[in-house]
């Protein structure tokens, strides 16, 4: 069996490695199962407003090889599912909605206008290296009319007969605006965050309100528009804390009160192909799986961090994928892919990105979380299974099959010294000797 192995650590990044004969002898293993889990979807980020703005800081050359770098499945990342925000996220240039005429039921003022500034020139340039590029949409928050209190941050919508039914068609004038772009939309997640209570653009569901929106309004509403578009529930991100009553009641759990709640609902259940969990949501995604294992899962948010894009953190997200992909989750999404030093959003605070573009010196700078988003979803392709491992290395690694038969094993040493790692695969063992605080690729083929 032929293997490449490719290796980063905080000073070298996607080394690839000679594969000699080692005379190092591995007591600790990680065995690789022929016991077949999820299918992968894909790997990918998000399309926001100051993400393109920030890759217009560069020359045109520049930019197209961070695109390429992002999305080409040759020479760079090879993305092939990501996100898109319906109007303005909270990596917005600012706030917007598609329609922002008060009492406008019949969205006769529906426009998508504004996207032709930055998302749908970000999106086409990736479709270059992408033609059958996946999408999914949510929005931050209802046109403000349509919100108690009419504000687009904070608030929740007005769940009366008539708001609902429009906000279906806001959604569904979306999704045929997008595809008449050449851009299908795969899934709608109808609200980012439902718990997100913010000065960006936000809006509060209750279990309850997805509950009745989607059985009595949405997912009849999609039916009937004979669309292709999935509907899934998310974005899921969780109470950043739990809340409790002095006698200790929790009063919100994300499982119980949310997932649990509505996909009892029969009615509501038919309608929903999967849930999208990100942030907090990490703590119920084993009890979904466990409860509903014939649903989607989807990882829909990478925790992104203070803008210092440091080696320390890419540690902690390389952990955070190995959760959600041991889990279930069938794709993995970064959030902003491109941003400006620092990672300042419109409303203040700031976060990671996979490349920053500095605008003075008009150079686009690779940080850690790009390399390590690299080391899963260059190698691991559309349609590969996840394979179970075990053995001490496991806490610290995933497995897949790809279409062709080629096994993938991304591995950690997530310890400061070297260790030795037998790898157990297909009756095979090879010892290998793994640098401290490094990942670590593994392609064996034939």
């Amino acid at each position: 069996m032929k293997m490449r192995w490719y290796e980063t650590t905080e000073v070298s990044q996607m080394l690839q490695k000679e594969v000699a004969e080692q005379s190092i002898k591995a007591s600790h293993e990680l065995q690789v199962t022929q016991n077949k889990d999820q299918i992968i979807e894909g790997f990918g980020g998000c399309f926001n407003e100051l993400g393109w703005i920030a890759l217009n800081h560069l020359s045109e050359e520049d930019k197209e090889k961070v695109i390429t770098d992002l999305f080409d499945s040759e020479e760079g990342a090879s993305f092939n599912f990501c996100r898109m925000p319906i109007g303005a996220s909270d990596y917005a240039e600012r706030w917007y909605s598609h329609n922002e005429t008060p009492g406008d039921y019949a969205m006769a003022h529906f426009s998508i206008e504004r996207d032709h500034l930055y998302l749908i020139p970000y999106i086409k340039a990736a479709k270059k290296h992408v033609p059958d590029l996946k999408l999914f949409a949510s929005p931050w928050s209802p046109p403000t009319w349509m919100k108690q209190p009419p504000v687009y941050n904070y608030g929740r919508l007005v769940m009366e007969e008539e708001n609902l039914k429009a906000y279906c068609t806001y959604f569904i004038k979306f999704l045929e605006a997008y595809q008449a772009e050449g851009i299908p939309i795969k899934q709608l997640h109808f609200q980012n965050e439902t718990f997100a209570d913010q000065k960006f653009p936000s809006c509060l569901w209750s279990g309850e309100q997805i509950r009745t929106f989607v059985g009595g309004y949405l997912g009849p509403a999609l039916k009937e528009a004979k669309t292709d578009t999935e509907l899934w529930i998310g974005t899921l991100n969780g109470p950043e804390q739990m809340k409790f009553m002095p006698t200790g009641e929790i009063v919100i759990d994300l499982f119980d009160d949310y997932v649990d709640h509505i996909l009892f609902d029969e009615n509501v259940r038919k309608y929903i192909k999967g849930i999208g969990y990100q942030w907090a949501g990490r703590e119920a995604i084993q009890r979904t799986r466990e409860s509903y294992p014939e649903i989607g899962l989807m990882q829909t948010e990478n925790e992104c961090g203070d803008g210092k894009n440091t080696w320390t953190y890419a540690r902690y997200v390389f952990n955070l994928m190995r959760h959600y992909l041991r889990n279930g989750v069938s794709s993995y999404t970064y959030w902003n892919m491109v941003l400006e030093p620092g990672g300042v959003s419109t409303w203040g605070w700031h976060q990671n990105a996979l490349i920053t573009v500095d605008p003075v010196l008009k150079k686009a700078i690779y940080n850690p979380e790009y390399y390590v988003m690299k080391h899963f979803s260059a190698f691991v392709k559309e349609g590969a299974y996840r394979l179970e491992v075990t053995g001490p290395w496991s806490g610290s690694a995933v497995a897949f099959e790809n279409p062709d038969g080629a096994i993938v094993v991304v591995a950690a040493n997530n310890v400061c010294y070297d260790r030795d790692m037998m790898l157990a695969v297909k009756g095979e063992q090879l010892s290998l000797s793994l640098k401290g605080h490094s990942f670590n690729t593994f392609v064996l083929e034939g």
